[in-house]
């Protein structure tokens, strides 16, 4: 069971919307090593832990419960990142060579699909994808892929 508390782990707030910045935090939310890929692997492991290792158990599932928010942690911090972005926003980071022939400005997806929100997606827009998580089953194993 998880429980929902109103208030973020840490409370980030942008001076400025910067949609090169959210796409770079969108990866670390549905990157392959991003947080969801950490939470689900915590949460898997935790849960297949058999009888006689409790306390392992519990680690990892705090552990992963604790993913979850920052998750949510990261997700927020793309909505306002993108939040007052404007075509002037893209203009301007397209003025640097580097940005405009690598990222050719923002996410299209957080405008399309998203409605100026994170998805649970890499940078590019890669779905997540539960292959990403290790649960062997075998505790030791699992702690060295951690």
């Amino acid at each position: 069971m998880f429980l929902h508390d109103k208030h973020l782990q840490f409370e980030a707030k942008p001076v400025k919307p910067d949609p090169l910045m959210a796409v770079r935090v969108q990866e670390l939310i549905g990157g392959q090593y991003g947080e969801m890929s950490v939470a689900m692997q915590y949460l898997f492991q935790g849960w297949g832990v058999r009888k006689g290792n409790e306390h392992y158990k519990d680690l990892l599932l705090d552990i992963g419960t604790e993913e979850l928010g920052h998750i949510e942690m990261l997700a927020t911090m793309v909505g306002r990142l993108l939040e007052g972005t404007s075509i002037e926003h893209q203009e301007e980071a397209m003025k640097d060579p580097a940005t405009a022939a690598i990222l050719s400005g923002m996410n299209p997806q957080h405008a399309i699909v998203a409605g100026m929100n994170a998805r649970p997606v890499d940078s590019v827009g890669n779905p997540w994808m539960g292959n990403y998580i290790i649960s062997s089953g075998n505790l030791l194993a699992d702690f060295r892929a951690n």
